[in-house]
């Protein structure tokens, strides 16, 4: 008896995105945890997941990774546009220690944030509210680097009135030579930055799906909305907005390397991200799981061995 054989007639039944396919991700989560890492068909050559023990060591790799995208660009002498997320977080605080150890400015980097809350009109919240993702990235990333920081021109956060300018101005940045690297997180539901699954439905094909650069007002799944007051709103489901602004796979996918992050357990044996994670590395490519195209993409994908599993109960 599971969720499987008991759906019909229940609530859930038209809650979940009508093109999962049920029985397959249940099939991908029944895996052996030491499985995780096998390569699949469907995956870039150069995709690479890397396993961490701690929430430590996964914010010092992840931060690394970051930090030597920079250092690297820097050495070579070119721009740096860099898609950034706020979630995961934890690996800024070392991205910002290695550059400074380095001794490596950031003003040739160029970020632009993933996504933002917002109401159906695309209407964000200020940029100081303590929920807002512009704040959380000057407080975790921009402003720990001081002088040596993104200079506030580079700086794109997804206003209604910045977002739709994202695809132009990372053309420009790529045309000049510029690496686009795109760091993320994967939501409950395997969205990218807020590109829900249900979506998919709105395209009449893969390509043209593909080709969607951002969204304003995006309609939040309700999983999304219950993971961010879950992990970012301390359990206060009525202040997480139920729209966002988001970039879309026309601009994710455009990638010369991903830099991701799964670090979703909540302690005692708890987490939220196990089925996210292994959704994304076994199910293939399918616009109804946004996530599942990141790993075709050459790049790493950062993520805390306990989200492995075995993915089996645990009464807590």
């Amino acid at each position: 008896m599971n969720l499987l054989t008991t759906l019909a007639g229940s609530m859930m039944e038209g809650f979940l995105p009508s093109g999962w396919d049920l029985a397959k991700i249940d099939a991908c989560c029944a895996h052996p945890a030491e499985s995780v890492t096998e390569r699949q068909a469907f995956w870039n050559d150069r995709f690479e997941p890397i396993p961490c023990k701690t929430v430590e060591d996964f914010d010092v790799m992840m931060g690394h990774e970051i930090a030597k995208k920079i250092r690297d660009a820097r050495t070579e002498g070119r721009d740096l546009a860099m898609i950034l997320p706020v979630g995961p977080m934890g690996m800024y605080r070392w991205a910002v220690y290695f550059l400074k150890e380095w001794g490596v400015s950031a003003d040739h980097v160029h970020g632009f944030n993933m996504d933002e809350w917002s109401d159906a009109s695309g209407n964000t919240l200020p940029a100081n509210d303590p929920g807002a993702f512009t704040n959380a990235m000057e407080a975790a990333f921009y402003g720990p680097l001081g002088s040596a920081s993104v200079p506030k021109e580079h700086r794109w956060f997804a206003t209604s009135d910045r977002l739709p300018e994202y695809a132009d101005r990372i053309a420009d940045l790529k045309n000049g030579g510029a690496e686009l690297v795109v760091i993320f997180g994967i939501g409950r539901v395997c969205h990218i930055a807020f590109w829900e699954p249900h979506f998919a439905c709105e395209y009449s094909d893969v390509e043209t799906w593909k080709a969607q650069t951002h969204r304003i007002g995006a309609r939040l799944h309700p999983l999304t909305i219950e993971q961010n007051a879950l992990t970012s709103f301390k359990s206060r489901t009525t202040l997480v907005p139920a729209f966002a602004n988001t970039i879309g796979p026309g601009l994710f996918l455009q990638a010369d390397h991903i830099i991701g992050g799964c670090d979703g357990i909540l302690g005692r044996g708890m987490q939220w991200q196990g089925m996210s994670l292994w959704m994304t590395l076994r199910y293939g490519p399918d616009p109804w799981i946004p996530s599942s195209f990141m790993p075709t993409l050459p790049g790493r994908l950062f993520f805390l061995q306990e989200l492995a599993g075995p993915l089996e109960p645990e009464m807590n």
